[in-house]
């Protein structure tokens, strides 16, 4: 085929048949440039490949951020490393770089209700998506409630298999619930199943110690934390209650205000 049997009109068609939106957008400009500033035509595709490569990137993001069902406002850049000084901005940095999840390596953030456990744990999946893995986030009796009508319905290894495809699952308020025998049944299997394969995070308000709550049979909740922690980093997050903190100063804030008045010059509340 020359150049002469070739109908460039046809070329919109051509690209939305090849899947290239971003070629399609953009061509005409970048083609005029080209030719006001004499490129070849290799600098002419790399710059349109580079175009389309960069949105088939963010799409991807966006979608893996959809599937994850991260909490929205949950980012490294809304967390308050000050707030919580044991836990330095450059671990949690490394952390978010991703390194751990080769070998299904875990990470378990342990402290008191309100400390920030399930904000750097979201922060973190949230910049492990956007550097190319796939995240999900589930409260865990949520999770374990889905796996359970799995079992019930004869299909958890399809369950299961669904969740492999995810580098990380983020089990959220892990110790909060207390759990049947079936639901206690269905969390181990997936803990067993993703050990030295996929990696997990979990938050946790206990101790390892009050995790018989979790799994009421002993060997089970041994046979769990050994699995959990055998390649883990564990963030040990105890201080005091970010929102407890700023419902003080909240009120505190409150309290110091000067009060408001009319156009009277009245305090609110006189006659």
């Amino acid at each position: 085929m020359t150049a002469r049997e070739i109908d460039i009109h046809t070329l919109p068609s051509m690209l939305t048949a090849l899947r290239l939106p971003s070629f399609h957008k953009l061509w005409q400009e970048i083609a005029s440039r080209a030719d006001t500033e004499g490129w070849p035509a290799a600098r002419f595709l790399a710059v349109l490949a580079e175009y389309e490569l960069a949105e088939r990137d963010m799409r991807r993001i966006r979608r893996h951020l959809t599937e994850a069902q991260l909490p929205t406002g949950k980012t490294l850049a809304t967390f308050d490393f000050k707030a919580l000084p044991s836990l330095p901005r450059a671990r949690v940095a490394a952390l978010a770089a991703g390194d751990w999840l080769d070998g299904g390596g875990n990470l378990i953030a342990i402290g008191n209700s309100g400390t920030g456990k399930t904000h750097v744990l979201c922060a973190i999946g949230h910049a492990l998506v956007e550097a190319g893995h796939r995240v999900f986030y589930a409260r865990t009796s949520d999770l374990v409630q889905k796996l359970q009508v799995a079992r019930r319905d004869l299909v958890l290894e399809a369950a299961l298999a669904k969740l492999d495809r995810f580098d990380l699952i983020i089990l959220d308020d892990i110790t909060y619930a207390h759990k049947d025998q079936a639901e206690t049944g269905v969390l181990f299997e997936l803990i067993a199943r993703r050990y030295e394969y996929r990696s997990i995070a979990i938050a946790a308000n206990q101790p390892f110690s009050g995790w018989d709550q979790i799994f009421p049979d002993k060997a089970m909740t041994v046979a769990a934390i050994d699995r959990l922690v055998h390649h883990a980093t564990i963030l040990e997050m105890n201080a005091e209650s970010f929102r407890k903190r700023t419902a003080v100063a909240s009120k505190l804030a409150k309290d110091q205000a000067p009060p408001t008045t009319n156009n009277d010059n009245q305090t609110e509340g006189e006659i």
